[in-house]
């Protein structure tokens, strides 16, 4: 069994059940004020920090640092700076990427139920294993995977270990061709952005307008796909590995080439780690070549003011 083989066995045996204990300290913490200041980057789906934010990472972080020692030979890219993160190398070709509540703002705000709590395994080239919990999802959370380019997707069953839920999932295929976009990162102009995809024929859904999470959306056929400016690394990668696990792919929309993980920027108003430039991901290559032809004159720069 080569090393990489070994780390999406380890996460996949070890991490399902942290997850799910994950997602129920953040249903529970969600019923108290735990807002914290903190990012100023001008995006309020960036900005939003919660105690939940730096909780769940610590559980995460701690539960990875003691799951196995091969773990601790791979990066860690965390979306918060809490837990014990001086234990993992500093250099690896394996990175293993945590946002534990993706869609805080909501979350904190208690606008939608889309939350998700979210670890992926990549290297440079692209993502090998996904691993993503929604809490308030159906009557008792959903699950997405990812695997072996096998996708799953379904409801969680607490009567039964986590990681037997996810086994009986059964394999989702690329089977539908939905209209439905996700734009965010274009920060004020997101709903400008909404109408221009929404004038190919498609569908664009800004964060506030979203029926839940894109990745559970995504992998159940109900959403093709997403168009994100300079997308950071803690949560986007699972769409992309659920677009090309479908054989599709994600794809820089200025040369319609496919994304790295080499050309990373430091955004130091979110303190967050993203990908240069605009991004559609999808199955499809129609609407990725839509996408693309749509937003290939766009300012390639987050901040242009």
């Amino acid at each position: 069994m080569s090393k990489l083989e070994e780390l999406v066995e380890i996460l996949a045996t070890h991490m399902p059940k942290v997850m799910r204990w994950s997602g129920a300290l953040a249903k529970q913490l969600r019923n108290h004020a735990i807002a914290v200041v903190g990012k100023t980057s001008g995006s309020s789906n960036t900005d939003a920090l919660t105690l939940a934010d730096l909780s769940i990472q610590e559980l995460i972080v701690s539960a990875l640092r003691d799951a196995d020692p091969l773990l601790r030979e791979c990066r860690i890219e965390a979306e918060e700076s809490t837990g014990d993160l001086e234990c993992f190398t500093k250099e690896s070709e394996f990175v293993i990427g945590i946002d534990p509540v993706d869609g805080t703002k909501q979350y904190r705000d208690k606008t939608g139920d889309g939350y998700a709590v979210m670890l992926l395994l990549r290297t440079q080239e692209t993502v090998h294993y996904s691993l993503v919990y929604i809490p308030e999802s159906g009557s008792s959370g959903t699950w997405v995977e990812v695997r072996d380019n096998i996708v799953k997707c379904g409801e969680d069953d607490w009567q039964r270990p986590a990681r037997s839920v996810l086994d009986s999932l059964p394999a989702r295929n690329d089977e539908a061709s939905s209209q439905n976009i996700y734009l965010i990162g274009f920060i004020e102009e997101d709903p400008k952005r909404a109408e221009d995809v929404t004038s190919l024929g498609l569908k664009g859904f800004t964060s506030e307008t979203m029926p839940g999470s894109i990745y559970e959306l995504q992998a159940s056929n109900r959403f093709s796909g997403s168009l994100i400016h300079s997308p950071n690394v803690y949560d986007f990668p699972v769409s992309l590995h659920i677009a090309r696990s479908w054989g599709g792919d994600a794809v820089w929309v200025h040369n319609n080439q496919s994304v790295h993980f080499s050309e990373l920027w430091l955004d130091n108003r979110a303190d967050m780690l993203r990908l240069p430039g605009i991004v559609a991901c999808s199955a499809n290559a129609e609407v990725r070549n839509q996408l693309c032809e749509l937003a290939k004159d766009w300012n390639p720069k987050r901040y242009c003011h």
